[in-house]
């Protein structure tokens, strides 16, 4: 079975995809596995090996981006959002498109890629789930479409603190504003709202959350719901063993004595959850919550 892990990037979507992976009945695509796209590699050995690793130091980035040419734990093998391989094996436009992915997108040809592409790591590493990591737009119309039991975990974080970080990364390409970046060209409204700002790039990044979101919940309307989960951040940090298990039980997973020997290596301090309010100013702040303010609200977050 094909499961998701699915978020807006800098959500902690991450986190909860190598949590889960460290379930011995799980599967993925790994990081390795993108690298060597040319091989088709199906990753045999990637649970395994996985799990006998400890967990990825907070704070890393891609290789790309890092500061650091050598840092601690960036020699592993674990899981991958595998954007490389499934550009090339699956759907070109995958990793890049400018809206999200529905199912009125799905054509037999590309049908036949997404299940051989799955099935076939399903059957080369043996698991009961195979877990795919996706962020950005959601894509789940597309991937539901191929896999009707698609269960999909939705990992939400604070607009604020998901804004925030993405402006801190590398690959964040808003610098160049909404008519070149990623997602596409901002919806009438969302372009009003930045261009009432002065076009400040903090307010673009929680627009860019805000439209992400909007994406979400069009997408959880669409999709059985029973087969959806949300889990926000801040919860997994405040209970871990709680929200984790509420994860494995909607994926129909036990908790096994293997599945608690990977979990107790993990901490989950609560860290860098309210980052943001020493790292903007209040007037960047308080403009960033006056665009966010409605879906903010919506998903329990309280304002400034």
């Amino acid at each position: 079975m094909l499961s998701l892990v699915v978020g807006t990037g800098r959500c902690g979507s991450t986190l909860v995809q190598e949590l889960l992976s460290r379930h011995p009945g799980v599967g993925f695509v790994s990081g390795l596995d993108d690298k060597l796209s040319r091989l088709n590699p199906k990753g045999r050995f990637n649970g395994t090996l996985y799990r006998r690793s400890a967990p990825r130091p907070v704070g890393m980035t891609s290789l790309r981006h890092s500061r650091r040419l050598l840092e601690r734990g960036r020699l592993r093998v674990a899981p991958s959002e595998a954007y490389h391989l499934l550009d090339r094996q699956v759907l070109a436009g995958f990793s890049r498109p400018c809206r999200d992915l529905l199912a009125e997108d799905l054509t037999p040809f590309v049908a036949r890629r997404l299940r051989a592409f799955f099935d076939q790591r399903i059957a080369r590493q043996g698991c009961e789930q195979l877990i795919q990591h996706v962020t950005g737009w959601p894509r789940t119309g597309l991937l539901h479409a191929a896999y009707p039991d698609l269960r999909v975990v939705n990992v939400v974080r604070d607009g604020r603190a998901v804004a925030n970080s993405w402006l801190q990364m590398g690959w964040w390409d808003g610098w160049r504003g909404p008519d070149n970046w990623i997602y596409g060209p901002l919806p009438a409204d969302l372009r009003e709202e930045w261009a009432e700002s002065g076009r400040s790039f903090q307010v673009l990044a929680a627009l860019g959350w805000k439209m992400l979101m909007e994406a979400f919940t069009e997408a959880r309307l669409r999709h059985p719901g029973d087969q959806w989960l949300d889990v926000r951040y801040e919860d997994l940090v405040a209970q871990p063993r709680e929200q984790v298990a509420r994860m494995l039980d909607f994926l129909g997973l036990e908790w096994s004595p293997a599945f608690e020997k990977g979990f107790a290596r993990y901490d989950f301090p609560p860290g860098r959850a309210a980052a943001y309010r020493d790292e903007l100013t209040p007037v960047q702040l308080g403009a960033m919550e006056r665009v966010l303010e409605k879906p903010l609200a919506e998903w329990g977050y309280a304002i400034s």
